[in-house]
C-alpha cells in the first residue's frame, strides 16, 4: 500500500471515534430471544431531501433474519416495544470532538396494531374485502400498524409529537397479495434513483414530519452483508464467501431530519447516533403493559457488542447507554479477542493488548457523523467505494477542513462493507505503519439499496426469494 493511503487509514482511525467488525443480528442471549427489540443495524449519514436540504438520514433496523415466506403472521413491530434513535452533540476536546454518551435529542416511535377482520386466517388478503393490496392500509390489507413519532430535547426538558396515526405498509407477501412491490416482470421493483420509482407501498408511506424531517416504518431487505456462517466458525472464512444473510428482510425506522435541527450558530458540527429499544417494566403477553421503560437493546457501531465484548457483559450493554462505556467496556477494546483469534488461526501477529486505538475508537459506542460535508456518496454512484476512504472514497469536511471518509468510520451508509473496514483496522493498529488488507471474500449486498429515502432495500417477497426457490 502507498504512503498516502496508509496516512489517509491512520488519518481517518485517529479522526474517527468509531468503527467495527459487522452487524449486531445476535449478540447477546436475553436480546437473541426477544426479536421484534433486537437492533440488527444503525445506518447515519449525510444526504439532500426531496426539496434540496441537507439532512442526516438515520436508520434502525429490528428483527433479525426475517423469512419473508414466514407466514401467516409475519413479522411486524412490537406495540410493547418503543424504538428510539438518540443524538449527542459533539464536545470538543483538544481539538476533536468528544461525547458523553448521554444524548441531547432523542426521537421516540410506538407502535399500535389493528385489525379490520378478526374472523379470517389471513393479516393479508382479506379484510373487509379479499383480494391484493393496491394501497396501504386498504380493505384487503387486515392487519395494519400504525406509528407515533415523539422528539425529546434536552434530557426530557422539551417534548414535541411530530407526527400521529401514520401508517406502515404491508410486507411483500408475494405477486399476488401484494403486487406493487413488482414490475411488469415479476421482478421486485428495487434501486431506485428518484421518489418516483420507489414502489408505490414505500412511496405512500414517507411522511413528512412536524419538525420538517420525514419518516418510514416498514419492512425492508437487510442491507448487511458478510459471510457471517464462515466467520463464526472459528474464522473459516470461504473463497467465494456467501453472504448470511442473503434474501432475509428486517423491519426498518427511518428518519430523515434537516441539518438545521440537529445543530446551530457554532455548536460543533459532528454528532454522535445510537439507537435503544425499551419495554415496560411490567410486561403481561395478555394484558396491560405498564410502568416506566426499560431498556433491553442498544446499538451504536456495527457489531461491538457481539464482536468484542464477552459474554458475561453482553447483556449488561444492551441495558445500559454509551455514558458507562469508559467504566465497564473499555477493557474489551483494550485488550481484542478478535486480534487473539486471527493471530491463533492464521500465525499471524497482530497485537492484541494496549490497544488504546480501539478505546478511542469505540469508548464510547456511537456512530460519529461530520455534518459539514456535502452529502456523500451513496451505492450505485460514481466515487462510491464500499471500502470507503481505503477506497480512497472521501469527502471534504467544512470542520476540519480537510477530508473525511464518505462512509464507515464516519457515520455508515448502506453498502458499506464494515467487515473488511473493520477487520483491516485490527490487523493495522494500533500504529498503521504496516496496512494488512483483510475480508470475508463477501464484496456486496444481494439487492440493490435505493438511492432516495427512505434508502434501504425493497423487502424480498414470500415465494420469490431465493430461500423458497
Amino acid at each position: 500500500m502507498t504512503n498516502l493511503k496508509r496516512a489517509s487509514l491512520a488519518a481517518a482511525m485517529s479522526w474517527c471515534a468509531v468503527t467495527a467488525f459487522g452487524a449486531s443480528h445476535n449478540d447477546a442471549p436475553l436480546i437473541n430471544m426477544d426479536p421484534s427489540a433486537n437492533i440488527t443495524d444503525v445506518y447515519a449519514f449525510v444526504g439532500k431531501n426531496h426539496i434540496g436540504q441537507k439532512v442526516l438520514n438515520v436508520v434502525m433496523t429490528v428483527n433479525p433474519l426475517e423469512d419473508p415466506g414466514n407466514g401467516v403472521n409475519y413479522y411486524r413491530f412490537d406495540d410493547n416495544v418503543m424504538y428510539s434513535i438518540h443524538l449527542e452533540k459533539a464536545k470538543l476536546k483538544d481539538g476533536k470532538p468528544f461525547f458523553t454518551g448521554k444524548g441531547d435529542i432523542r426521537y421516540n416511535f410506538r407502535f399500535k396494531t389493528g385489525y379490520k377482520n378478526l374472523n379470517t386466517i389471513l393479516s393479508y388478503g382479506l379484510g373487509t374485502e379479499a383480494g391484493a393490496i393496491m394501497i396501504p392500509g386498504d380493505a384487503r390489507q387486515n392487519f395494519v400498524q400504525t406509528y407515533t413519532i415523539q422528539r425529546v430535547d434536552a434530557s426530557g426538558s422539551r417534548m414535541l409529537n411530530v407526527g400521529n396515526m401514520m401508517i406502515s405498509p404491508p410486507v411483500n407477501v408475494g405477486p399476488r397479495t401484494t403486487p406493487r412491490y413488482f414490475d411488469a416482470q415479476g421482478n421486485v421493483i428495487q434501486g431506485a434513483m428518484t421518489a418516483a420509482e420507489l414502489d408505490p407501498y414505500t412511496a405512500a408511506t414517507i411522511y413528512k414530519l412536524r419538525d420538517g424531517s420525514r419518516s418510514f416504518c416498514g419492512q425492508r431487505e437487510d442491507g448487511f452483508y458478510a459471510d457471517v456462517p464462515g466467520i463464526f466458525d472459528f474464522l473459516g472464512v470461504r473463497s467465494p464467501g456467501k453472504d448470511g444473510f442473503s434474501s432475509y428482510n428486517v423491519h426498518a425506522i427511518s428518519i430523515e431530519i434537516p441539518i438545521f435541527q440537529i445543530v446551530q450558530g457554532n455548536e460543533t458540527p459532528v454528532v454522535g447516533v445510537f439507537a435503544t429499544t425499551s419495554r415496560p417494566s411490567m410486561n403481561v403477553r395478555a394484558g396491560t403493559n405498564t410502568g416506566d421503560w426499560i431498556q433491553v437493546g442498544r446499538m451504536g457501531n456495527p457489531l461491538f457488542n457481539e464482536t468484542l465484548v464477552a459474554l458475561r457483559d453482553k447483556d449488561i450493554y444492551n441495558q445500559t447507554l454509551p455514558e458507562t462505556d469508559e467504566a465497564t467496556f473499555k477493557k474489551y477494546a483494550e485488550n481484542c479477542e478478535l486480534a487473539f483469534l486471527l493471530n491463533a488461526v492464521f500465525g499471524t501477529n497482530f497485537v492484541v493488548n494496549g490497544r488504546s486505538d480501539l478505546v478511542g475508537i469505540f469508548i464510547p459506542d456511537v456512530l460519529k457523523v461530520d455534518l459539514s460535508t456535502p452529502p456523500v456518496r451513496l451505492a450505485g454512484e460514481d466515487g462510491f467505494n464500499r471500502l470507503s476512504f481505503i477506497g480512497g472514497d472521501t469527502v471534504a469536511s467544512a470542520f476540519t477542513g480537510g477530508q473525511v471518509p464518505s462512509g464507515w468510520p464516519n457515520g455508515r451508509r448502506f453498502g458499506d462493507d464494515v467487515v473488511d473496514i473493520a477487520l483491516t483496522a485490527v490487523a493495522s493498529g494500533p500504529t498503521f505503519e504496516n496496512i494488512n488488507l483483510l475480508g470475508d471474500n463477501v464484496s456486496a449486498n444481494d439487492a440493490v439499496y435505493n438511492r432516495v429515502f427512505p434508502h434501504a432495500g425493497t423487502p424480498h417477497g414470500g415465494p420469490t426469494n431465493s430461500l423458497h426457490q
